[in-house]
């Protein structure tokens, strides 16, 4: 498809939403969509030209006419989303095809002293509230994906936890897909897939603490575009985590940004577990602005089949005596292929930053491809900043002992692949957020050992792990 047409059909899409988009009538966010459009149609989809991009070539999705959701979000019971409920979580925001849906969400038990529902909502009923915050700390000219998401910016979550608020239970958002389905045995999605750009926006108050999650899930194999963009604010000593967990089916791509601003002394983690999706690309754009910040940048991917799973972490140290650490595990088998692009930027004025990244990964089969890329920019003279990567197999005597001891083939891959993602979990507090995906990982990884496990006996490639297993 050329950029030419391209550029027309988003530009119907865009004409048709910019006047019946929420707040349409004003002129501050329509200037906001208007300008972030032009920078998408002036710049284009990346290609592997673009650093940032050099791993991950995105034509497949780029050359496919997406259309957006139907104003009216799809109609689904209660049980069809009940599997995918965290036990435990006080407060729960569902939204279908990107639309926020009240009547599967669960807010009856939100404390005092938060907010937390539809964007859309809170555009329509107190839009000055918004105005200093949607296009302040997110940079829509980053790339086509943020400009994109700019340009149909409407409807995602709004959470606020005011000053001093202490958050027990996490704060759940569960975005479902249940798009039209494309041409069967196809990976990419037929022309007309629906897309969705679900905009987040978090602010967690001074001396407050809260937790959420964002949870990203298929029904069926129906084919989707997701294009997601969270903005976190933490307020001066506030502590917040973030976690993501992605397990699309297959034929979707998923492109997630999650950009946070970090206040004097406060405390964020970011939490990411990638297991489906045909191509997705994790963004993590922490800014550690106030003085004694801490970021913790955690994350697992496991891939198979022809999946391509892509990281991109750009950790920007500000001010002085910051200290930000970064974690990142993956696991690939058959063709998939996996990226790691993590970048340490210390200002000039951030001395005394104290910064770690590290990135592990372990390839199960011959044709499962790795790029890693640790990257450090330091224009400060006082700091201690550390990088490394590693890539290995299954440690074959480890293995040979397991067997010895009378553990199936099986049974001791799974052993040894869950110690290696347990170095991840093991980061993550305790609660109902890290049981369900400590649970998800569990089944995603049996099926990774019986796969590889039948792979090596009979010489085949390995499946999408996430979609076989359930």
């Amino acid at each position: 498809m050329s950029l030419a047409t391209l550029t027309e059909n988003y530009l119907e899409s865009f004409s048709d939403f910019e006047a019946r988009a929420a707040g349409h009538r004003l002129p501050w966010l329509k200037n906001l969509r208007g300008d972030a459009f032009a920078r998408f149609c002036q710049i284009g989809f990346p290609t592997t030209h673009d650093e940032d991009w050099r791993f991950t070539n995105v034509s497949a999705l780029a050359q496919t006419g997406f259309r957006l959701a139907p104003a009216s979000p799809t109609q689904l019971s209660p049980e069809a989303i009940e599997p995918y409920r965290v036990p435990g979580a006080g407060v729960q925001l569902v939204f279908v095809d990107g639309r926020f849906a009240p009547e599967l969400s669960r807010t009856a038990q939100l404390p005092d002293g938060v907010e937390a529902g539809s964007l859309a909502a809170k555009i329509e009923s107190d839009p000055a509230e918004l105005e200093p915050l949607l296009g302040r700390y997110f940079d829509s000219g980053r790339d086509a994906f943020s400009a994109l998401n700019t340009a149909f910016l409407e409807d995602g979550a709004y959470i606020r936890v005011r000053k001093g608020i202490v958050v027990e239970e996490p704060i759940c958002l569960l975005f479902v897909s249940s798009s039209a389905a494309p041409e069967a045995n196809s990976l990419v999605p037929a022309a007309g897939a629906i897309m969705t750009h679900p905009r987040n926006l978090i602010v967690v108050g001074e001396n407050a603490h809260a937790g959420f999650l964002e949870d990203y899930v298929s029904l069926g194999q129906d084919a989707a575009f997701c294009n997601s963009v969270t903005v976190l604010l933490a307020g001066d000593h506030s502590v917040a985590t973030h976690s993501m967990i992605e397990r699309e089916n297959l034929r979707s791509f998923n492109v997630s940004t999650l950009r946070i601003q970090q206040g004097r002394a406060s405390d964020v983690a970011s939490h990411s577990v990638l297991l489906g999706g045909a191509l997705v690309r994790n963004n993590v754009h922490p800014v550690l602005a106030g003085e004694g910040a801490e970021c913790l940048i955690n994350g697992l991917f496991v891939g198979g089949g022809k999946q391509h799973l892509d990281n991109y972490m750009l950790v920007e140290h500000a001010s002085p005596r910051c200290a930000s650490r970064q974690f990142y595990n993956g696991i690939l088998d058959g063709h998939s292929s996996g990226v790691f692009h993590g970048r340490i930027i210390v200002q000039k004025d951030a001395q005394k930053t104290d910064s770690k990244q590290t990135n592990r990964n372990l390839l199960l089969s011959d044709d499962a491809r790795i790029d890693t890329k640790p990257q450090l920019e330091i224009y400060a003279d006082d700091v201690k900043c550390t990088h490394g990567a590693t890539i290995g197999q299954i440690d074959a005597e480890a293995l040979f002992y397991l067997r010895s001891r009378g553990i199936s083939e099986a049974d001791a891959r799974k052993l040894l692949l869950v110690a290696f993602a347990s170095e991840c979990l093991d980061r993550m507090k305790p609660g109902p957020v890290r049981e369900r995906i400590e649970k998800l990982i569990q089944t995603c990884l049996a099926q990774v050992a019986l796969s590889v496990t039948s792979a090596s006996s009979s010489g085949t490639g390995g499946v999408g792990y996430w979609e076989a297993a359930e």
